[in-house]
């Protein structure tokens, strides 16, 4: 017999006792971006090779190892995309939507990257992004944070993720910065490792984010870039954490927290905790204003963040902070031919009568019995018990399954209506 065929390596299936912790999650997810008038937009999965390598970058990890890329029947390179931002920024400037407008975003769905799978970090994984354009002031990216903020809040996880800020000042402050850095490094190279050693004509800045506990020490000893950051810079920075501190939210400044792409620029955050392990970034953004105008776009204004959905549903079932209701209200075990015809037909009736009713009626036969311990472990909180004799009085018989202050009681269909729709909420 043939071996069954698996899943790829690092692309996972969500089973059925896994979907309604993501649901909730991505309902808590609408419900905040939609509380601050984010609009979502949907974008095509594989794009041209070509906006990536504009984007990120051709001397990246991600271009030049990790992109799912082939060539189409007409010789086109795709890649499936390997993150969202491109795509969000190629997609608002095809359509116009740049030209003296303002646009808050929100997408979500799955990116792809060939990595070396573990915890947290996958294949095929799930990110929601959210992307502004067209607004300078630092009031938005203080509102970025504050969305994420209300969304730890609504999850229930707020107090174990930490808010992490810094700047990366503009493009020209930041290039003196990384002379500075490549100069101190390139006095260093025995106590460099592999990547670093890679990194340091590339992406110095990168260096600083390394996560080798043998490079603390020369990383910690390194310029920072808040000496190099001009008046304009520090004064964007500065009004972010006053918004912040006149709302109460907590932040630790961290100097070492860099992008290694040169279109950031100014603010960079990131949420991080320590119940992953070493995947502790649970949501990451800042400013990128430099990305339009290299995409082909005029100079304008960009921020926004991108947050893992994997990782934060691994947070959650840590901290197992949602109690979440089961997929079904009430089970309906019918028995005998008569009943197996009127059940159908009373089940419509619910479900019209009581709206947002979970009804899942039993199919496929089965002795009172066997369809009991289906009511029973679909989590149902009653069973709806219908056989011959009901049907012949016009009757059904109710029993609650979750609540032993409650008996089981026979009653009309049109008191079993009226008795739900008290119940259910």
């Amino acid at each position: 017999m043939a071996n069954n065929i698996q899943a790829i390596r690092g692309m996972h299936d969500v089973l059925p006792e896994q979907t309604p912790l993501w649901q909730y999650a991505e309902q808590c997810i609408r419900d905040v971006l939609g509380a601050y008038g984010y609009s979502e937009i949907r974008l095509p999965i594989v794009e041209k090779t070509e906006l990536f390598k504009r984007s990120i970058g051709e001397v990246t990890d991600i271009v030049e190892k990790e992109m799912y890329t082939f060539d189409d029947r007409n010789g086109d390179s795709l890649t499936l995309r390997p993150e969202g931002t491109a795509g969000c920024l190629r997609a608002c400037l095809e359509h116009g939507l740049l030209h003296n407008q303002v646009h808050r975003l929100w997408y979500y769905g799955p990116m792809y990257r060939h990595e070396r799978p573990q915890k947290g970090r996958y294949r095929q994984f799930i990110q929601l992004g959210v992307e502004t354009y067209g607004m300078a002031g630092p009031d938005i990216d203080a509102e970025l944070i504050l969305i994420m903020d209300r969304l730890w809040k609504k999850l229930g996880i707020r107090d174990k993720v930490r808010l992490q800020l810094n700047s990366l000042g503009t493009i020209a402050e930041r290039i003196v910065y990384r002379e500075s850095l490549v100069s101190y490094f390139q006095r260093r190279l025995e106590q460099l490792d592999e990547d670093s050693l890679r990194r340091l004509e590339a992406n110095p800045l990168r260096i600083l984010d390394t996560k080798n506990p043998a490079m603390q020490d020369v990383v910690a000893g390194a310029p920072e870039l808040t000496d190099f950051l001009g008046d304009e810079s520090r004064q964007h920075f500065n009004a972010i954490t006053a918004i912040l501190d006149d709302l109460g939210i907590g932040y630790e400044l961290n100097s070492r927290l860099v992008r290694g792409l040169d279109y950031y620029s100014k603010t960079v955050f990131e949420w991080v905790t320590d119940e992953l392990g070493s995947q502790g970034t649970v949501c990451a953004g800042g400013r990128y204003d430099g990305l339009i105008e290299q995409l082909g776009g005029k100079p304008n204004h960009a921020v926004g963040f991108a947050m893992g959905m994997e990782r934060l549903l691994a947070l959650m079932e840590t901290l197992e902070c949602v109690q979440l209701a089961s997929s079904v209200d009430v089970y309906m075990i019918r028995v005998g031919d008569a009943a197996e015809q009127a059940g159908m037909r009373f089940a419509e009736i619910l479900r019209n009568e009581i709206p947002g009713l979970k009804l899942q009626v039993n199919c496929g036969g089965g002795s009172f019995k066997s369809q009991f311990k289906k009511a029973d472990k679909s989590g149902a909180e009653f069973a709806i018990i219908l056989g011959d004799d009901e049907v012949s009085r016009g009757e059904v018989s109710i029993k609650p399954l979750r609540n032993n202050e409650l008996e089981q009681q026979n009653m009309s269909q049109q008191q079993a209506i009226e008795f739900l729709q008290m119940q259910i909420d």
